[in-house]
Formats: structure tokens, sequence, C-alpha cells
């Protein structure tokens, strides 16, 4: 019997959210599917949240995907967009730990070293690399789909070593691997 998984990898955003999903069978990776969720249509950050949130679980429900890849934000200088860009991100994770399905999470130069060779590589390079990787016939008008799918295949090249980024099994493990940044419960009716 083939040995087979389902990788659901994420680029989160709050413009535009990027998936790919990959099909490992054996230790040979097939292209399943990748997409974007545009998110500039809606005003509200907060529904934005949502529709990340839902379009999360669709994915998941449809794909079941075995782990789920997910592009860790970046430092930025802009403090708001980096609040917003972490929030995107904990939302795809929620989704995903609230089926229970192992993340992993990536920084955005070793997804490139992973696809590429090079820590510093475009957008551009990243896709074509995919293209060529995967037999993609063409690329899409947006390239965030490709991220996502960068991080699919990052954590394909990176299973079965020894370190390959922060890892949750669910919200239990999710919280003993967080401790420090969880507060404590406020009590009702306010502090005394």
């Amino acid at each position: 019997m083939a040995n087979e998984r389902i990788i659901l990898g994420i680029d989160p955003g709050t413009t535009i959210m990027g998936f790919g999903l990959i099909k490992v069978v054996n230790k040979k990776m097939e292209f399943l599917q990748l997409n974007e969720l545009i998110l500039s249509k809606y005003d509200n950050h907060y529904q934005k949240l949502r529709v990340i949130f839902e379009r999360t679980i669709e994915l998941i429900d449809t794909h079941h995907p075995d782990e789920i890849a997910i592009e860790a934000p970046f430092f930025g200088k802009n403090v708001q967009s980096m609040l917003k860009l972490g929030r995107a991100q904990g939302v795809a994770m929620a989704a995903g730990l609230s089926r229970d399905i192992p993340i992993t999470e990536y920084e955005p130069k070793k997804i490139k070293m992973a696809i590429t060779g090079n820590g510093n590589a475009s957008k551009e390079q990243v896709a074509k690399m995919l293209q060529q990787l995967l037999g993609l016939k063409e690329l899409p008008k947006n390239l965030d789909s490709t991220d996502g799918l960068a991080a699919a295949v990052c954590h394909f090249f990176n299973s079965g070593r020894v370190e390959i980024g922060k890892s949750y099994t669910g919200w239990d493990a999710f919280v003993k691997q967080n401790e420090k940044r969880i507060s404590p419960p406020t009590p009702k009716g306010g502090a005394k």
C-alpha cells in the first residue's frame, strides 16, 4: 500500500491569501491545486478574518490535508500591518488546529531557500521553480497562491529532518509551547 499524505500550504495575507495543495505518494510529490482568496473587497478587517477562517475550514473539509505548512510573518517596519498579518496567520492556524491538523511555520527565507536554493529569491523565481518542479502549465496572475504552494513544497522537502520550524499538533500543544504568550483569565466583573 502506498504511503500517501496531503499538505496544505498557506501564505497568509489581509489583501490576498494564497493556498497550495500537494499530495505526496511514497516520496514523490504531485500538484493538486493552488488558489488565492481575494480579501481586498472587504472593508472590515474582522470580516476578512472571518472569511480567512471559513475558507481555510472549507479547504480542510474538502481536501483533508494531513499537515499544514504556513509562512510565518516577516518583520516589517509598519506595526499595524504586522499586527493584521499576524491575525490572519493566527486565524488560519486556528482553523487547522480546530481540525487537529499538525501545523508547521516556515520563515519566508527558509521557503525561498528550499525551493530555489536562494533565501533572497523573488516571488517570480520561486513561482518559476515551482512550475518546473510540479509541471505547472501556467502561473497565476497574482503569485500569492504560488507562495502558498511554496510553503507546502518546503514542508515536503523538510519532512523527516530533525528541525522543521515551530510545529503544533493541536490546541494543547500550542498552549504548552506558548505559555508566556497567554494572559491569566480576568475575574468576572473586572479586577477587584
